[in-house]
């Protein structure tokens, strides 16, 4: 991996991950574009840099974390599915999952669910006055939900977004719980990732690390602020429909190089 595909790479981690656009899916069409070899290191490079973008999410919501115990209860229902069933699916999921026909398949799919779901989140009201009064029914469903992001190119952002529309929060604090519920989700992923990965680092390949997760968190801390200004003004469908132009033109460029077969 040069500099400048870890770069690309961390600025589309950035950028996607909390967007319900997939930033897994997006970084593996991005690597298989730039014919990125996935040896050890990059599949840990692409893991690690999560944490940079973790801590944007931890800084930006600092003050919810520290407010009050009980959102961290809810959180810690909303993620129990997914840590059971994450870790009985793992080898499944990266055995199986994880190629770009899968990815751009998922995108074109979430695009369309979420151009339906902003139909329904036009003037939704919430019934609840802030995320800790979410009921522990209500989170578990959202928690469920997330489930589904497993599948590469689906997105952890979407399947909550979606989740905590479906369960009574209106467009923002739905995006907002899916911020929060971001935290354990990619903390537990993204250790047990690296606890089972075996590698020893260059000075070169710390480097690319280090710059990495910096350039993650600034991009993530950057979308963030800007994700949620779109979604107040315009709500979800221009993501679903940027979904469904991606998905589709990585599928036509799959084809193009004779690629898309190899796939089935």
């Amino acid at each position: 991996m040069t500099f400048f595909q870890a770069l690309i790479i961390s600025i589309i981690e950035g950028l996607t991950e909390f967007l319900p656009v997939s930033s897994t899916g997006h970084m593996i069409l991005a690597s298989s574009i730039m014919e990125i070899h996935e040896d050890d290191f990059v599949k840990t490079f692409e893991i690690a840099i999560q944490l940079g973008a973790i801590m944007a999410i931890v800084m930006l919501y600092s003050k919810q974390f520290l407010r009050s115990y009980t959102i961290y209860l809810k959180l810690t229902t909303a993620f129990i599915p997914t840590a059971v069933i994450g870790f009985l699916a793992y080898e499944i999921i990266k055995g199986y999952l994880f190629n770009p026909l899968v990815v751009a398949v998922s995108l074109v799919l979430g695009g369309i669910v979420l151009i339906l779901i902003d139909r329904k989140v036009v003037g939704q009201k919430s019934k609840t006055t802030n995320l800790e009064e979410i009921t522990y029914k209500r989170a578990f469903y959202i928690g469920l939900i997330q489930c589904l992001s497993m599948i590469p190119g689906t997105s952890r952002a979407a399947a909550t977004i979606i989740g905590g529309v479906f369960n009574g929060l209106d467009k923002r604090q739905a995006t907002e719980f899916s911020f929060l519920l971001a935290v354990p989700t990619m903390f537990a992923a993204t250790g047990y990732d690296l606890l089972k990965t075996d590698i020893q680092f260059s000075i070169n390949e710390m480097i690319l690390l280090s710059i990495g997760m910096i350039v993650a968190f600034l991009t993530a801390w950057l979308a963030v602020k800007i994700f949620l200004k779109i979604i107040s003004k315009s709500g979800f469908k221009h993501f679903g429909y940027y979904r469904i132009i991606v998905g589709l033109l990585f599928l036509l460029y799959m084809g193009s190089q004779g690629n898309l077969m190899a796939h089935f």
